[in-house]
């Protein structure tokens, strides 16, 4: 069996073995971390930090965790909409002038955060996601594939920079600079949207599925949200694993899909949601700033998806819990009612339709979890 560092509960046995036997089965690198009350009770890792897996996972190996970073993003609009800075029901354009072109008018924030704003496209260059400034007026330019509210359709790059430059307006603060200092800096979280470069030795890169490339693409028959095949007409711009493992990648502010960080700190940041707003005496939103999140904003087939979703503002809804998952296997997982948060943090891609290492991981919390309420 693979060798598995850190800690964990004697009731969450359960978690390190699934973890090994993901290793055992061909996985490069890992991470698990599951945190109830704000408190880790399990916080493992093991594998290889490379694809010659010849550098171990430490503590405080970091990978890109693609789009379990729309969670982060959406928890600092959640921030602003608590204290009274951000209505949610409110127009886009009161906080971003320039987004009113093209017949966006009647798109409001909570269109963004619930991917039912008809701009799920990313149709620039990809050098273009590294410039702030053009990405966001881009999409201010852009006019909706749908009405806006009438239809969701997964926003795979878009929503970090549409949620992005709402926060930027109201804050002045572009959003990797708010979440290190309202969210991150205040937990101790080692969790970054843009990653500076002194953090640079510290990534896992990512490592492709077997007999694929650095040039394996997301897409939407891969896992994150291109509606029609790379390369044909009216298609959007192709995100290879190439430009992931860039250092352009990791030093941009794409607020969607370039955050770095373990299941440690994803498990911890969401601990705020889990827990009422509050984790180890600091509090970052209300209750009911934390139950707005969960509020129901779309459910039905997910137009780039192609799948039944229901959405709540920044965060995918799946009966009691509440989450996300990135492009290559990372998943976060919020349960309320446990104060519970499972995250699983991997830079070992798969093939998506035959990926279930987050359920299996999820899984194997949960017996865990079970086991507290039975305790309890």
């Amino acid at each position: 069996m693979a060798d598995i560092q850190g800690s964990y509960d004697d009731l969450f046995t359960a978690v390190p073995t699934a973890l090994a036997a993901l290793l055992d089965g061909g996985d490069a690198g890992g991470s698990v971390a599951v945190f109830v009350d704000g408190e880790p009770v399990v916080d493992v890792w093991g594998g290889f930090a490379d694809a010659a897996r010849g550098i171990p996972w430490q503590r405080d190996t970091i990978v890109n965790v693609w789009s379990v970073t729309k969670t982060m993003t959406a928890l600092c609009a959640l921030v602003l909409a608590d204290r009274g800075e951000l209505d949610p029901d409110a127009p886009v354009a009161r906080y971003w002038p320039q987004f009113a072109a093209a017949g966006k008018e009647a798109v409001l924030v909570r269109h963004l955060l619930s991917h039912t704003a008809g701009l799920p496209d990313w149709d620039g260059p990809v050098a273009e996601l590294y410039d702030w400034q053009a990405a966001t007026a881009r999409l201010a330019a852009q006019a909706p594939r749908w009405e806006p509210g009438s239809a969701a359709g997964y926003h795979s790059l878009t929503q970090g920079f549409l949620v992005g430059e709402v926060v930027r307006r109201i804050t002045g603060r572009i959003p990797g600079e708010f979440f290190a200092d309202e969210i991150a800096g205040p937990l101790g979280a080692d969790f970054h949207l843009g990653l500076p470069a002194e953090h640079d030795h510290r990534v896992a890169l990512a490592v492709p599925p077997p007999s694929r490339d650095e040039d394996y693409i997301a897409g939407a028959a891969r896992g994150d949200g291109a509606r029609t095949a790379p390369g044909t007409p009216g298609a959007p711009t192709a995100i290879r694993l190439r430009d992931g493992n860039s250092t352009a990648w990791r030093r941009a502010q794409i607020p969607a899909a370039s955050g770095f960080g373990n299941a440690r700190s994803v498990a911890l940041v969401q601990s705020v949601m889990a827990c009422g707003g509050s984790v180890g005496g600091v509090r970052l939103l209300s209750p009911a700033g934390c139950d707005r999140a969960w509020e129901e904003q779309f459910s039905g087939e997910d137009r780039v998806l192609g799948m039944p979703i229901s959405w709540g503002l920044g965060y995918g809804r799946f009966g009691g819990t509440y989450g996300w998952g990135g492009w290559g296997g990372s998943t976060v997982m919020i349960e309320p009612e446990s104060r519970a948060v499972v995250a699983y943090v991997t830079h070992q891609m798969r093939e998506p339709a035959k990926d279930t290492r987050g359920l299996d991981i999820l899984m194997a919390a949960y017996d865990g979890l079970q086991g507290l309420r039975a305790d309890g």
